[in-house]
């Protein structure tokens, strides 16, 4: 079972369900509001594009302030610019249509500051005997806010038709990140140790017999899929009923069944069936995408969400895990923790750019049911690839736990 996760464990878990919260309430929504501006494929591909893009550079240029200074400062200046973020969308209303890009890399910095932080300070309140209850916990709270958050801003958008219940959604989720911000204060004040290594990544790859010359392919798998996946689902529900609130409603169910499933795989996974549990994931979350070449509907989508939320714990919880692991496998590369969580980003910023050209290729110029369909099943089923990368890893875990 592993051990118990302590009052720190609990803390940052809390912090990231508030910032899951406020994410959730509004995030969900801004492609459909930005579409409903402008009914664009392309904005929304480059809104997301910058979005990704400086997340990466926010990653790798910030790492030498979480590493040689104040970690819990980049956590609140991520917190805080999320929430400048939503203030920027309320201001400009429909205008925001003609601020895509410049909003995405706002979105994008905000990113990269809170995510940087808090895979840092997670990896130092957990380690490999606590680290898959601590992503069973923080999947568990992810759906939960999954669950309430969207379909509570669904409602609202339709009850109070439209631009007034986005001004409300917006302003909740500004409440909600300096509730977020607060609580971060408890959070401890960790001790930095080294200098930062600006060419660290370039290092570990140019290095013959490297783990992570297997380890980046595997990551990079797993941000193609995201890439696509972040986003064009919950548009393609919105453009399928033109209901905000069914698309809250979507999120509600696939987030329920989302939360039951990440609950069991953290509760029951352990070292020696990783293996195993991933590859079912890996190929199942890929499987689910096949309802949709019979029909793009929302109940087809309905079936693609569901089994999605039930499979991707199973791919997602043993791929987090592991390179965590990794990281922390000997005290040199413990302590040179900053940089391998730049590194892992730098991995998935990669992986959704990949994804995301393929969508900025295919979707302006064809976004036909089946171009939507075919596009989700190629980089939907990236992962498998991924699996196989990550593979080594896995087994020599197995053999060390059997023996």
């Amino acid at each position: 079972m592993g051990k118990a996760l302590g009052g720190q464990c609990a803390l940052l878990l809390v912090v990231q369900a508030l910032y899951g919260v406020a994410n959730a309430l509004s995030g969900t929504f801004v492609p459909v509001y930005l579409w409903k501006a402008s009914q664009s494929y392309t904005l929304i591909g480059w809104f997301t594009f910058g979005q990704y893009l400086m997340s990466g550079l926010t990653f790798y240029v910030a790492g030498k302030w979480v590493k040689e200074h104040d970690k819990m400062i980049s956590l609140r200046i991520g917190i805080i610019l999320s929430g400048v973020f939503y203030c920027s969308v309320l201001l400009l209303g429909q205008q925001a249509k003609s601020y895509g890009v410049p909003l995405g890399i706002l979105h994008g910095m905000a990113q990269g500051f809170f995510w940087l932080a808090y895979n840092v300070v997670y990896f130092e309140v957990t380690g490999p005997d606590n680290r898959d209850r601590f992503n069973g916990w923080a999947g568990l709270l992810g759906s939960t806010c999954g669950i309430i958050a969207p379909w509570v801003s669904g409602l609202l958008i339709t009850t109070m038709h439209g631009e007034k219940g986005y001004r409300l959604i917006f302003t909740l989720s500004l409440v909600i990140f300096s509730i977020s911000v607060i609580l971060s204060f408890w959070l401890k004040k960790r001790r930095v140790q080294g200098r930062y290594n600006w060419k660290h990544g370039f290092q570990q790859l140019m290095t013959k017999g490297n783990p992570w010359r297997r380890m980046l392919p595997a990551i990079m798998a797993q941000g193609v899929r995201e890439g696509v996946f972040m986003f064009l689902v919950g548009l393609t529900v919105y453009i399928a009923t033109k209901n905000e609130s069914k698309l809250g409603t979507y999120s509600l169910i696939t987030s329920l069944v989302a939360l039951v499933s990440f609950w069991l795989v953290g509760k029951f996974l352990k070292k020696n069936n990783r293996k195993a549990v991933m590859l079912i994931g890996a190929v199942m979350i890929a499987v689910v995408i096949l309802p949709l070449f019979w029909e793009v509907s929302y109940t087809t989508l309905l079936m693609l969400g569901i089994g999605t939320s039930l499979f991707m714990p199973m791919y997602i919880i043993p791929m987090t895990s592991r390179v965590f692991d990794l990281i922390g496998q000997s005290e040199e590369s413990a302590r040179e923790r900053e940089e391998f969580i730049v590194l892992r980003e730098a991995g998935l910023v990669l992986g959704r750019l990949i994804g995301l050209s393929s969508y900025l290729i295919v979707l302006p110029y064809n976004h036909s049911p089946l171009a939507i369909t075919w596009l989700l099943f190629a980089v939907g089923a990236v992962p498998i690839a991924g699996w196989w990368f990550i593979k080594p890893f896995l087994e020599r875990q197995q053999v060390q736990q059997q023996g």
